[in-house]
């Protein structure tokens, strides 16, 4: 199988993935939130939040669809290692309010280190067709001063 078609894969992945658990914070918040590692839940109004951070994996999940949608693959694992921060920040999270040390390195760290790896070969992908391109191609003979 071609890295191409691997990194598709794995995009594809992380895309839904994404975008089921923003929608299940939108969805049922009450029903999520015990998953997510924290010990305790937002008192008074503070459910609100959990609708925001299912609005903002909603939206990192669009970006990510819209880069692979429109093949823009450089693009994507630049977005793709951008948005593994927002994983780490929520491992973070987690250890620093005395949360599940479990859920924040076998969740949140874990899906924040395989978005580094696939947003990594994604640009790999695009390094070494860009310079096949390069080398053989026209791009290369108009650089050439004449």
């Amino acid at each position: 199988m071609s890295l191409k078609k691997i990194n598709t894969i794995l995009a594809a992945a992380f895309i839904l993935f994404i975008l089921w658990f923003g929608t299940e914070f939108i969805l049922r918040p009450e029903a999520t939130a015990p998953g997510f590692g924290l010990p305790s839940w937002p008192s008074g109004d503070g459910g609100g939040f959990l609708v925001v951070k299912g609005i903002r994996d909603v939206v990192m999940a669009l970006v990510l669809a819209v880069l692979l949608v429109t093949g823009h693959r450089r693009a994507l694992g630049w977005a793709m290692l951008v948005e593994s921060l927002a994983a780490y920040g929520d491992m973070a999270t987690v250890l620093a309010h005395h949360g599940s040390t479990a859920t924040a390195l076998g969740i949140h760290g874990l899906t924040a280190t395989l978005m580094v790896v696939s947003g990594l070969l994604l640009l790999w992908e695009t390094r070494t067709s860009t310079s096949a391109a390069t080398t053989g191609g026209t791009a290369s003979k108009a650089a050439v001063p004449a």
